[in-house]
């Protein structure tokens, strides 16, 4: 049997979704952009990067093969070492659950519930089943608000009333800030539960933990220990298929969370991308035949994306890019190793929420031709076509491309 390891580098979309006007999202490229604000200057920090964006790992994979698959543009003449290809999404939206789910050949057909954008964003009759069940004093927030600029608001305030920050996005999500110390970990997450079961019935898609340490506004950042509350899918997975018939679904980073950890076997996390890249090596190293390996490289999207960081967004990919080969060294007969994304979140669009857009296929293994699997009407076809490799019998959406990059088909 086979290995498989699937990256995800969250946010990372590849522009030219055909129906991004639907979302008002006409445009937005989150890799074609900060490529070209770097090529303006825009991409430059001191201390950090300058110059072009310069991802030779990536690009020698197709990556620009990938984004001149999605624009309809000629294809670079240079030949890649590995296969290519652009994903469209079809789920009704562009979160992090939709895309990862999708991506392991679940589209999400139905349309999650949201939160309005006024104040106070939520139902009344929610707010105070939250301070009732959780015995709180009452909660801050109650807004549309990024999630490092909420807490330079509200923070000093929390830590003084023991008021947690309750706050939301575009996104099925309700966010929950708090700080570790003030008032407790274990606390945060225990509310988490709570409010998880308390918007199970308005179809909400996650309920995050937001923890936070420091004494004031200058000195308040944002802990490592996340954790997302997400509701399960409501039908089988990849992942499931896999951990049914006996393998096992390592998840690196917020895979399980995204998952409900429902069929993910293990869960490995780490304090950033490069953290996270130490996992996956380990993971990869440690997987054994049938296994998967899923990696989500959430720093793109958090830390970048939608604070509108392109310099930080474009020395993260830098850093990637970097440490890609020692993933390729990892490599054996049989493994099959693919890098998308689940979502665009453009930092040079308006707002700071995520943006509909095409995503990138690449990958590589040692029994497979480079060459393009073209533009794939759904995510689901990676799925589908890591579930063919892994010796699975096809799922209900998706096609596999399998048969297209086999060297000896």
């Amino acid at each position: 049997m086979a290995r498989a390891f699937l990256f995800v580098l969250d946010s990372f979309g590849i522009g030219c979704a055909p129906d991004a006007a639907r979302y008002r999202d006409e445009g937005a490229d989150t890799y074609g952009h900060i490529r070209e604000a770097c090529v303006a200057g825009h991409g430059d920090q001191a201390g950090l990067r300058n110059g072009p964006l310069l991802l030779p790992n990536l690009d020698a994979l197709g990556l620009a093969h990938a984004s001149a698959l999605s624009h309809n543009t000629p294809l670079p003449p240079a030949d890649t070492l590995g296969f290519f290809g652009a994903a469209t999404e079809t789920s009704s939206g562009k979160d992090t659950p939709s895309g990862h789910w999708e991506i392991a050949s679940f589209p999400v057909a139905f349309d999650w519930g949201y939160f309005p954008a006024t104040v106070p964003s939520f139902p009344p009759a929610l707010t105070e089943a939250i301070i009732a069940e959780a015995n709180l004093p009452g909660i801050l927030g109650n807004c549309h608000a990024d999630g490092t600029g909420v807490i330079d608001r509200f923070g000093e305030e929390h830590v003084r009333t023991g008021k947690p920050i309750l706050y939301t996005s575009v996104d099925s999500v309700l966010q929950i800030a708090a700080h570790e110390e003030h008032f407790g970990l274990d606390r945060l997450y225990k509310l988490c539960a709570i409010v998880r079961r308390l918007v199970d019935p308005l179809n909400i898609g996650r309920v995050i933990a937001r923890p936070f340490v420091g004494e004031t506004v200058d000195t308040f950042v944002r802990t490592p220990n996340r954790r997302d509350f997400a509701t399960p899918p409501p039908q089988a997975t990849l992942l499931d298929r896999l951990t049914e018939r006996g393998s096992r679904v390592i998840g690196i980073g917020k895979i399980g969370d995204i998952f409900a950890h429902r069929g993910v076997s293990e869960t490995r996390k780490g304090a950033g991308n490069m953290a996270m890249f130490d996992k996956a090596l380990g993971a990869m190293d440690d997987a054994e035949d049938g296994d998967l390996v899923f990696a989500n490289f959430v720093d793109f999207d958090t830390n970048f994306g939608h604070r509108r960081d392109v310099p930080g967004y474009a020395a993260a990919l830098e850093a990637f890019d970097a440490r890609l080969p020692e993933a390729l060294d990892r490599l054996r007969p049989g493994d099959m190793l693919i890098l998308t994304a689940d979502h665009g979140c453009d930092p040079t669009y308006r707002g700071t929420d995520h943006t509909r857009e095409r995503v990138p296929i690449l990958g590589i293994g040692p029994d497979f031709k480079p060459g393009s699997v073209g533009v794939r009407p759904t995510y689901a076809d990676i799925g589908e076509t890591v579930a063919e490799h892994l010796g699975l019998t096809p799922g209900p959406a998706g096609t596999s491309f399998l048969q297209q990059i086999a060297a000896h088909a």
